[in-house]
Parts: structure tokens; sequence; C-alpha cells
């Protein structure tokens, strides 16, 4: 057979592959709507500078705490109103896209990265090694998620860097316990064995044979750990722990219009909805993942 048969009948399995993923998926209408409002999201957070109508820290004295347009008193210039100081809601709203994403970007890799390594080295080599890692692993797990968080942020400092840093330390375990599991169940397989005797060494075994094949569940894990990302950094950021003033991020402007929820309703409302609707669009898709990635969920 010739590399470029090789070659045709790769791509045509990995086409078969997608077209069947998309199926599965495209079966959770949940899932389909989720990825739609997360694909906006992207879109909003990419062209943010394009589509705010004003900055996300431009004051306009002369407009404190407008209501709506739709509202007695609203003004055409700010859709959604305007804060206490003056700042054009809707324009920081789309500014805070941005920092959701890069939250959800940066948490998510660090500890799908460590969580993938520690767990790759508990479950290859086992023993005592995997008895000293998985016990670090239940004593972080033993917290509160948000409560330990909060500790490791009050320790490094408030600050959005280390609430993402604090963040990825308490959802590292989960991956951690995710990879180990898929690793001691892929390492009784044949195609290890095979490997092994081969003459393949531990780092090509653990990264080249193994990972690729334990890949399924921890990009669901990584989806559902994105929106838990963005729920408790804004959590911190209502603490005052997270990102800290003027910067638009959902949780901080929570924490800054608390002592207006009586009188201007619209300042704690619409970055309420927002990371309400950013947080369950990314779970429903999380969903359609697993549907789609897992052989045991798959609808007949």
């Amino acid at each position: 057979m010739s590399d470029t048969t090789v070659k045709l009948s790769d791509a045509a399995i990995r086409r078969r592959m997608l077209a069947e993923f998309w199926f599965y998926f495209s079966q959770n209408r949940g899932a389909v709507a989720g990825l739609v409002v997360f694909s906006l999201l992207v879109v909003v957070a990419i062209f943010a500078p394009l589509l705010a109508p004003h900055g996300a820290a431009t004051q306009y004295r002369d407009a404190l705490l407008l209501p709506p347009v739709w509202q007695e008193g609203g003004n055409s210039r700010f859709l959604l109103g305007t804060d206490a100081v003056g700042r054009d809601m809707l324009s920081r709203l789309i500014y805070g896209a941005q920092y959701s994403l890069f939250i959800g970007v940066v948490v998510v890799s660090i500890a799908l990265v460590g969580g993938i390594i520690i767990g790759l080295v508990a479950g290859f080599f086992r023993g005592w090694v995997d008895a000293i890692i998985m016990r670090i692993m239940d004593l972080i797990l033993a917290f509160p998620s948000l409560l330990l968080a909060l500790v490791l942020v009050a320790v490094l400092g408030p600050g959005l860097t280390n609430a993402m840093i604090a963040i990825a330390i308490v959802y590292q375990p989960h991956f951690a316990r995710l990879t180990r599991a898929a690793v001691m169940g892929e390492m009784e397989r044949e195609y290890v064995t095979a490997a092994r005797v081969a003459g393949a060494g531990n780092m090509r075994l653990m990264f080249k044979t193994i990972l690729p094949n334990c890949l399924a569940p921890l990009i669901v894990q990584a989806t559902l750990s994105f929106s838990s990302a963005v729920l408790d950094s804004a959590a911190l950021g209502f603490l005052g722990m997270g990102a800290q003033p003027p910067t638009p991020e959902w949780g901080t402007m929570l924490a800054e219009a608390r002592e207006f929820i009586l009188r201007a309703w619209w300042v704690v409302t619409f970055p309420g909805l927002a990371i309400l609707i950013s947080v369950l669009a990314i779970n429903l898709m999380g969903d359609g993942l697993r549907d789609a990635l897992d052989p045991k969920l798959k609808r007949s």
C-alpha cells in the first residue's frame, strides 16, 4: 500500500470520526445551544474594542446611575444604563467577556497540564509514588474548593493572577485522579505490552502510547472546569480577593454594585446574568461533549 493511500485512508477515518462526533453532539439540543452561546461569547471577547460603544473605564459624570434605555430616565447612549461613577454597563459587560475567557483558559491549562503529569506518574509507576501523590491530592480535595482558593489568595495576595493560580491548584486533583484512573485501565491493554516489548521507554509509553487514549474524559472535565473557573473567579472578585477595581470583571462589578441593589437594579442584574448565561452555556456544551466522547453514554 502506497503512502498516498495510507494518508487518504487516515483522512477518511478522521472525517468519519468527526462526523460521528458531531452526530452524537448534535443529538443534545442543549449542547448545541450552549455551543452557539459560547461561540458568541468568544466573538464578543475577541472584538470587544469594536463592539463596545464606550471605553470600559470611561466615566460620564453627567450620567451617574442612569437606568436602561427602555426605562424612564434612560438614555440611548447607554443601552443598559450606567454605574455609580458613570461608566457604560454594556461596554463593561463586553470587556468582561475577555476576562472570563482568559481566566477559564489559563486556569484550565495550568490545572490540565499539571494534573496530567501528576496522574500519569501516579498511574504508571504505582506503588509508593502513587500512594504519596494520591494522599496529597486527597488532602487538597478534603477542603471546599472555594474556601481553599480563598485561603491561597489570602496567602499570595489579592489580584487576578493570584486568583487564577489558586483556582488552578484547587482544580488540579480532579485532573490528576481522572488521568490516574484512565492510565491504570490502559496499562492492562495489549498494545501497551506490545510497545513495551518493542523497546519503548517509560516516557514514550506514558506520553505517546497511553496518554492519547486517555484524553476523552479529560476534555469533558476541562470543559466543565472552565465554567467552574469562571464562577469561582467571579466569587473571588465579589469577595474582593480576585480582580481589583476598575477591572471590568463580572464578579468585581457585582461587588462594586452591592450598595445600589435597591435603587439601581441594573448594576447588579446584568453582571449576574452574564455569569449565569456563560456558565450555563459551557456546562451544556460539556454535557454534549460527554455524550459524544464517552462510548458508554452515546445514544443509540
